[in-house]
């Protein structure tokens, strides 16, 4: 019954899980949170993970009951994500591997969303739309690889919410998404939109830079509230991803989608995905807040899958990447 022990740390959250045999034994996380209308910068996200990692690692081990000893592996994300965190927790990851002498597994952070909502909700062969801060792509599995049926072409659906949450000053606590969906629950004017999907392709630059030029104008003309405009705005950018996730799914042939990915925590997402699926005769599989944020047990997961499939990565390749494709890894333990 291997154990393996998960670092995440690509973006704004950091965490580490534990998991043995499907089972998440503990998966405690920290959140670096900035200032209203403002991000988080690669090198002050980095000093954060650093100064709460061990602490992360100590408490996930207590709640998991477990000791180094318990340990079969060490998992951490490899990448895409943000180089400076990605750096920071990748050394912790090395260096522990070697002190307790446990092999090392590098991981897709996508792949570990993939894993985590696979195991968490039982869906067995889903089209999945990841979506999330930093990606935007819907998936199906095929020989091998989790391919990519379509995505954006400039910046992820999160990205899209963030900054649009900095253009209205908007809470990072607990985080911009979140309080944009809670606003746009009390919003009662759709405000037209651009609508961009390109074939399976998706773009949100320019319903961005429409939304940041109008909304003060419109605001300061009465002619919409700043709910009216999260409500447009999560009505538009989620009907663009519920057309193209039905496209993939018509494509396959498959009868399940599983939402992955932060942004997959939003249930008005849910509630259009749901209903395209009941429309199509499907089922849809998605889970709440602890498995779909980035989280420590969901590279605990991916990495039990690897580990259990022989993956092992040498010191020496043990490296991180900002671009690291989904289709990039042989998902070797998949039929």
């Amino acid at each position: 019954m291997p154990a393996v022990l998960g670092f995440e740390g690509s973006a704004n959250k950091i965490g580490v899980g534990v998991v043995r045999d499907g089972t998440v034994l503990a998966n405690p996380r920290r959140t670096y949170v900035t200032a209203p209308g403002t991000g988080f910068l690669p090198g002050d996200t980095a000093r954060h993970h650093r100064a709460v990692i061990l602490d992360l690692l100590q408490e996930a081990l207590t709640e998991a009951g477990l000791t180094s000893q318990d340990i079969d592996c060490i998992a951490y994300t490899k990448g895409p994500g943000m180089g400076a965190p990605l750096a920071s927790v990748a050394v912790v990851a090395r260096t522990v591997a070697q002190l307790w002498n446990k092999p090392l597994l590098g991981v897709n952070h996508c792949i570990g969303h993939i894993e985590m909502g696979r195991l968490i909700t039982g869906a067995v062969s889903p089209t999945v739309l990841y979506v999330s801060g930093g990606n935007t792509q819907v998936i199906s599995y095929s020989e091998h690889r989790y391919r990519i049926f379509g995505e954006t072409i400039d910046i992820a659906v999160g990205n899209c919410l963030d900054r649009f949450a900095r253009v209205l000053k908007i809470s990072n606590d607990p985080s911009p998404g979140y309080n944009i969906e809670q606003m746009a629950k009390r919003g009662k004017k759709l405000v037209e939109l651009p609508y961009t999907v390109k074939g399976m392709d998706v773009s949100f630059s320019g319903i961005l830079s429409f939304i940041e030029d109008a909304a003060q104008r419109m605001l300061a003309t009465g002619e919409c509230t700043p709910e009216d405009l999260c409500f447009s705005l999560q009505e538009t950018v989620f009907a663009m991803l519920v057309e193209i996730t039905e496209r993939a799914m018509a494509h396959c042939g498959s009868k399940e989608a599983l939402i992955v990915g932060g942004v997959g925590c939003n249930t008005r997402l849910q509630e259009m995905m749901a209903a395209m699926c009941q429309e199509r005769g499907a089922q849809l599989f998605a889970t709440d807040e602890r498995f779909c944020i980035d989280n420590g047990a969901m590279i605990a997961q991916a990495g039990w899958e690897m580990f259990q499939a022989g993956h092992r990565t040498p010191l020496r390749e043990s490296g991180i990447t900002q671009r690291y494709r989904t289709d990039e890894v042989e998902v070797t333990w998949r039929d």
